[in-house]
């Protein structure tokens, strides 16, 4: 039977006349609200671990690739007492050197999750050369779909589900069969750099199609969203949302993606919301 993989991260690329992203106009605890997300946890990264039921999730049960992470103190000058999580790329690395990733599953579903919310704050250095970000994914093959993986026989492949409709969709840019879709491609940009970093709170919700054959699902991510979305065509219990894929690192598959320099950058995962059913639309 089909399998959805699902992974939607968050790209950073910069723009000259993009709008800065520090301020998200509603709090994750309202949008959490307003389309029925009951089920959340904190992830107090580097302070505390994951409760049991969360931690199990773990790709192996530790950072997979990379794992260029240590616990710094907050560089705002407005926090001196509160660690964050600081992520290194040494200057020229790419692809598996630099960066870290993992896959956390959420809570414990039997069945996956149909709608999930994450919100997460991240700072940058001034020389930060723009990269990946963590966003969410699903799918029973935790290996799928991501770096170009085609589909193997046994999962189906889909960013989102693509037609000639929907790749003439403005500012939507369907890529290839291999690399998914990019939305909204460069229309914001993070604040960065010293002498004062800015903490930027990233938001996005995913909500996968209700019922299966109806294009009725949606991507928001604060300052951007895309609806009437159909992410999934089986019924099967593995077509679902997982939970957390931390990747973040610099590529590509190879050097011409390199860092010219050392840059980091710092995030305190704060916030997740999940519920097993999907709804339709703006909650209702």
């Amino acid at each position: 039977m089909p399998r959805l993989a699902l992974l939607i991260a968050l790209l950073l690329l910069g723009s000259d006349d993009a709008i800065a992203a520090s301020s998200p106009i509603v709090s994750p605890a309202t949008l959490a609200s307003m389309y029925r997300l009951t089920t959340g946890t904190t992830l107090m990264a580097p302070t505390s671990t994951m409760a049991p039921s969360d931690a199990r999730g773990l790709s192996g049960g530790k950072i997979r690739n990379g794992g260029y992470t240590t616990s710094s103190s907050d560089p705002a000058s407005n926090n001196t007492s509160s660690p964050v999580l600081q992520v290194t790329y040494p200057a020229g690395s790419s692809h598996d050197i630099g960066g870290a990733q993992f896959y956390a599953l959420f809570g414990n579903s039997p069945n996956g999750w149909g709608s999930m919310l994450i919100t997460y704050e991240v700072a940058f250095d001034a020389e930060f050369d723009w990269v990946r970000l963590p966003g969410l994914r699903g799918g029973q093959d935790e290996y799928g779909c991501s770096g170009g993986q085609a589909a193997n026989g046994t999962n189906l492949y889909a960013y989102v589900v693509e037609s000639r409709e929907f790749c003439d969709t403005p500012n939507l840019i369907c890529n290839n069969e291999r690399y998914g879709t990019s939305i909204d491609r460069g229309v914001f940009d993070f604040e960065a750099g010293a002498p004062f970093y800015d903490w930027n709170r990233a938001i996005m919700l995913v909500q996968l199609n209700n019922p299966n054959n109806k294009a009725n699902g949606q991507v928001e991510m604060y300052h951007l969203s895309l609806s009437n979305l159909r992410f999934r065509t089986s019924a099967a219990a593995d077509v679902n949302i997982g939970g957390l894929f931390f990747s973040t690192f610099f590529g590509g598959s190879n050097s011409s993606w390199a860092t010219p320099n050392t840059t980091h950058d710092l995030r305190d995962f704060q916030l997740v919301w999940a519920t097993a059913s999907t709804v339709a639309s703006n909650g209702t």
